[in-house]
């Protein structure tokens, strides 16, 4: 078909019965876009609205390819799908961008029929545009929202860690302040007072971390980690604990130095393997804990174990990571600490196992995904 022949809509309304001019006129005043374009890659005939919108007379869009008026990141995948036309596929819901005479950029929703005996498409399609930048504008303000939400959840998460161990050592330095031997009543009071108070502000801290562990989506930051500067970063930071508790603890990291990991997780690991360690060692011995890397079978594992009370592994199973498990009777047990641990190794691609007998200690055994 060539150029001579774009009148054909007009021929062909002509060329039927009376009542067809009612068609021809349904056509020039349709809002959506309505064309025939040949298998060649040109536009046989087009309706107003399809000149309206682009901005370009008929001679224009007939004389030149279809893929030079289609925007360019869009004409690989056009072309696609219309090779696909060719084999009798129709197309439905296919969107692309076009360029308007002046420059704009317009989207359109397409569905096209072809017709292989007469080497024609037959395509109709509804200018989207508006709602394309609706919904980028909406995406733009979940992107910020999303990210502020995260922003503020990370802030959250590294305040409510931050602090937990600083009010640890409030509270085991005031449980190593002789009562007995304060005569002021004033003072018993004041310090009663701030026992309660640094108490309560634990437990809040606490419920905020089971909440925020329990929703935690935000984005982990994996960066080049030593093993000693973390750990001795906890243990300056319960340094009160470990000494009212006469705690001995033995590293080694010279066979593993490094890990890629997550700071705050691998500070949360040691923080509660360690005070675990020491809350449940038994009655009259003091804790001893080792802590130290190796490579197993190509993979960096980081081994925790100490003396204290233990667990029977048979009987607990699957029950050890769970959320709010308890295998003690203590008070200040939450029963959060191996939750937070399991997390933060699974998380990250990792496991960890335990070894564990009742009064005989237990060993933990985390292996890092490489």
């Amino acid at each position: 078909m060539d150029l001579s022949e774009t009148n054909y809509s007009t021929e062909f309304f002509k060329s039927n019965s009376e009542p067809s001019y009612k068609f021809e006129h349904f056509f020039e005043l349709s809002p959506d876009l309505m064309c025939i374009a040949g298998f060649d890659g040109y536009f046989k005939w087009v309706n107003p609205a399809v000149s309206n919108l682009l901005g370009y007379t008929n001679e224009e869009l007939f004389s030149q390819p279809i893929d030079t008026f289609i925007y360019s990141e869009d004409r690989i995948i056009t072309s696609h799908f219309r090779e696909r036309l060719k084999t009798n596929n129709p197309l439905l819901n296919f969107e692309n961008r076009y360029v308007t005479k002046t420059g704009d950029v317009v989207w359109l929703h397409w569905t096209s029929m072809p017709a292989i005996n007469e080497q024609l498409v037959y395509a109709v399609a509804k200018d989207i545009t508006h709602r394309k930048k609706v919904e980028e504008v909406r995406n733009h303000q979940l992107t910020h929202l999303t990210n502020s939400h995260d922003e503020m959840k990370q802030l959250t998460y590294t305040a409510a860690h931050d602090l937990r161990s600083p009010v640890n050592n409030l509270l085991s330095v005031l449980n190593l302040i002789d009562t007995s031997s304060i005569d002021d009543k004033d003072t018993l009071d004041l310090l009663f007072m701030a026992q309660s108070l640094i108490e309560n502000l634990k437990v809040t801290l606490n419920s905020s971390l089971d909440v925020l562990i329990e929703k935690n989506n935000f984005h982990i930051v994996i960066e080049e980690l030593k093993f000693s500067e973390t750990l001795n970063l906890v243990l300056k930071s319960i340094q009160s604990l470990i000494k009212g508790a006469g705690a001995l603890i033995q590293t080694d990291f010279s066979e593993v130095k490094n890990i890629r990991f997550n700071k705050s997780y691998l500070e949360s690991i040691f923080l509660n393997l360690i005070t675990n360690a020491i809350k449940y060692t038994k009655p009259g011995q003091a804790p001893h804990i080792t802590i130290y890397s190796k490579r197993e079978n190509g993979i960096t594992q980081l081994i925790v174990s100490d003396n204290g009370m233990g667990f029977d592994t048979e009987k607990v199973k699957d029950k050890i990571f769970g959320f709010r498990q308890k295998f003690h009777e203590h008070s200040d047990s939450k029963g959060i600490g191996l939750y937070l641990v399991n997390n933060h190794i699974a998380a990250l691609g990792g496991k960890i196992v335990v070894e564990s007998q009742p009064n005989q200690g237990a060993k933990f055994i985390i292996s890092f995904k490489e």
